[in-house]
């Protein structure tokens, strides 16, 4: 019996990180500013937007709730600074920058790309969309003629499914943002608070979540207990378990094959993540220290 868990554990991380690197990526960033973005903030503001505009017609509150692990303030400053039209750019802007910075930094990447998006789309139209609202979002947007930016999309659709699906989880748990991003922080062995300060979690939300951490008797100080850590790693096994249908629906020699094509370029991507952001970015991606 295939063990879909574990399928779904290892590709995960090749699917975030095809799609990931180009939230820091130099030449996105460029095309930010070109649009208009403040030099000095246009990267992550660019990201806020280039990733919320399937669901930016619903508003700040309701990309904020998808989001899950972003500030507040940061969405908000976005959608101050942008109208439908400014998103829709941006949306354009950074699929440029993907076939770009794709030809220019992991091009054995462009041949599984193309491949496998036919068959990823079937699969992305077959998953369940109940409780997947980022998800469904991304289902109004057109798709690219391009056969690599095609394939690119559909896996962008895989890591929002999953995505929506942690985040359903974490609510589940009754974590805040603030209160997630601590947990994760401390599962994955960073510096103190360097999660939730990467995304923009104002000091004033990081000490509420501190607080009802140890009231809930998951932190004691500033410190997260053995407690807390088993309910992160809860969530990260609990995703795992839920997630595994895109590639049952795919089919194992072919979750198989995306794992061998996809792999390799990804540390290329990584690599260019850790060369444009730093080597903690992009947690997702990371391999979990003493695993």
């Amino acid at each position: 019996m295939t063990d879909w868990t574990a399928v779904a554990e290892r590709n995960a991380r090749s699917v975030q990180t095809t799609v990931g690197w180009i939230f820091w990526d130099p030449g996105a960033v460029a095309r930010y500013e070109a649009l208009g973005l403040p030099e000095g903030f246009a990267g992550p503001l660019g990201y806020i937007a280039a990733r919320a505009a399937p669901l930016a017609p619903a508003g700040p509150a309701a990309v904020t709730a998808a989001f899950g692990s972003i500030s507040p303030p940061g969405i908000a400053a976005v959608f101050d600074l942008l109208d439908a039209d400014g998103f829709a750019r941006v949306w354009a802007a950074r699929d440029e920058a993907v076939l770009e910075g794709l030809a220019a930094h992991a091009p054995d990447v462009l041949g599984p790309l193309a491949r496998f998006g036919p068959d990823l789309w079937t699969v992305v139209d077959a998953l369940p969309l109940v409780g997947r609202v980022f998800f469904g979002a991304h289902l109004r947007m057109a798709r690219p003629t391009d056969p690599v930016l095609s394939g690119w999309h559909a896996v962008n659709c895989l890591r929002e499914w999953r995505g929506d699906t942690h985040w359903a989880l974490v609510a589940a748990a009754g974590l805040t943002q603030a209160e997630a991003s601590v947990l994760h922080n401390a599962w994955l062995g960073y510096e103190a608070d360097w999660l939730a300060r990467s995304r923009g979690t104002t000091p004033e939300a990081l000490e509420t979540g501190w607080r009802a951490l140890e009231a809930k008797g998951l932190a004691s100080g500033r410190d997260v207990l053995e407690r807390g850590i088993a309910l992160r790693q809860q969530l990260e096994d609990d995703t795992d378990r839920l997630t595994g249908l895109p590639w049952q629906l795919l089919g194992e020699a072919r979750a198989e094959e995306f794992a061998a094509d996809f792999e390799p370029p990804c540390e290329l991507l990584l690599a260019r993540v850790d060369a444009t952001a730093g080597p903690n970015y992009q947690p997702a991606s990371r391999i979990r220290v003493g695993r």
